[in-house]
């Protein structure tokens, strides 16, 4: 009975000290020995800083200049009180992120590298930083400004990142790069100058929000991305606003673009995704460009002002486009093909501010159907010398001859239920008038 007793008592303690060392860990692994730490400036302060660190630390660093490249192998917070500044060398990344749940916050960022095919970066956070979060910096001057190569969950929020301008624009980097970032969150940032301002590839689940993008070749970039949202974002003077190449199921909603100087939306090989809400004004090139892409649905967008309204091309099928508005355009559609396309719905078209149509019923329907292209816009895109033949008597006589005699038409775009008025849609949640206002 007693070696049962010193058995049981033996069995208990082991127990214990198996839960104790459990409960020890866990702390460990929870952080909760964390501490905080205040630096001031120095040669290898902050390298130093970190080296030393446990996991769940917090680096506060005061005002002044720190050195990289640093980094940062273990979940620690680096935050900037006024003034602080980390400069790297001028080569590789200034600060790179190789452990989850880091945040890096409140500095100022410069001195990458300025090498492509190293991913050189004011930030770089690769397979291993999942949930990073790169919060309110000034990130300026780097060739990236922040690259996600392959975490998840990461978040880019509340930053100003200003790119290079000496190199020609294809030589310098992106305002921020993801690739294969599954769930990442881009938001609330503002980028001007360097390539592309967000540039995305081979990823799914990212959004991208409230951004604002000025002097950059194209404000937000897609290629292979699936899944994803794009919302509430501004581009101004831009070359594109947003591209679409190669995804699918995106939805783009009430973002805005101004003075883009080729394409406000561009979708290449874009299909099954959702393009609604949005503002595309004062383009010198096309409001919107459709190039193979198939099973779209455009919805409520304002298209305003630009050279062309819609440039629908190569084989794009299945794409649904009602109850926008074409606003002032120069040439309102651009189509060169010979299929019959309807763009209405379900008794509903779209807004052409030069269809002098009435509505006798007042169901706010035009009575007759909208064409915004006939033959004579066919030859004048192919030929565009024949435009001075365009108040010739013989033209007149034609489209005349078009009006009255159906079959002389060519295949292309009929609205059959074209809208009287400008449909309501969903407000941005930003006036874009008053950003471009503020910044000219």
């Amino acid at each position: 009975m007693r070696r049962c007793r010193e058995k049981a008592l033996i069995k208990a303690a082991r127990y214990i000290l198996v839960a104790g060392l459990a409960a020890v860990s866990g702390l460990y692994s929870g952080y909760g020995l964390a501490a905080t730490f205040t630096l001031s400036p120095g040669a290898g302060v902050l390298g130093q800083a970190v080296a030393n660190a446990r996991p769940g630390d917090t680096l506060i660093l005061s005002g002044g200049t720190y050195y990289g490249p640093v980094s940062v192998d273990k979940p620690l917070t680096i935050t900037g009180l006024a003034g602080a500044e980390i400069t790297g060398n001028g080569e590789g990344s200034t600060i790179t992120i190789g452990a989850p749940d880091v945040t890096i916050s409140n500095l100022t960022i410069t001195g990458s590298g300025s090498a492509l095919d190293t991913m050189d970066a004011g930030v770089f956070v690769n397979k291993k930083g999942d949930r990073a979060l790169v919060e309110n910096n000034k990130i300026e001057g780097n060739l990236f400004g922040v690259y996600f190569w392959g975490p998840d969950d990461a978040v880019m929020r509340g930053n100003t990142v200003i790119g290079q301008t000496h190199a020609r624009v294809n030589s310098r980097g992106n305002g921020i790069s993801l690739w294969n970032t599954p769930g990442s969150i881009v938001e609330n940032n503002d980028f001007s100058y360097g390539r592309d301002g967000i540039f995305v590839t081979t990823s799914k689940r990212n959004t991208f929000r409230n951004n604002r993008f000025r002097n950059l070749r194209i404000a937000i970039h897609y290629m292979y991305t699936n899944d994803s949202e794009v919302l509430d974002n501004i581009s101004y003077g831009n070359h594109v606003a947003y591209a679409l190449m190669f995804s699918t199921k995106v939805r783009i909603s009430r973002n805005q673009s101004y003075d883009v100087r080729d394409h406000g939306i561009l979708l290449n090989y874009t299909n099954s995704s959702l393009i609604e809400g949005n503002v595309i004004q004062d383009g010198g090139g096309k409001c919107v460009f459709i190039y193979n892409s198939n099973k779209n649905t455009f919805s409520k967008n304002r298209f305003q002002n630009c050279d062309i309204g819609v440039h629908f091309t190569a084989g794009s099928e299945r794409n649904q486009i009602t109850q926008n508005a074409f606003i002032n355009n120069r040439t309102q559609v651009k189509y060169v093909g010979t299929r019959h396309l309807d763009w209405s719905h379900e008794g509903r078209g779209n807004y052409w501010s030069d269809n002098a149509a009435f509505d006798l019923n007042g169901d706010g329907i035009a009575d007759t159907a909208y064409r915004p292209n006939d033959l004579i816009d066919q030859v004048m895109w192919a030929h565009p010398m024949a435009k001075i033949l365009m108040n010739s008597p013989a033209v007149q006589v034609l489209r005349w001859a078009q009006s009255g005699f159906p079959a002389l038409h060519p295949g292309g775009v009929t609205d059959t239920a074209p809208l009287m008025e400008v449909p309501m849609s969903e407000q941005p949640s930003v006036d874009g008038q008053k950003f471009v206002e503020n910044i000219q």
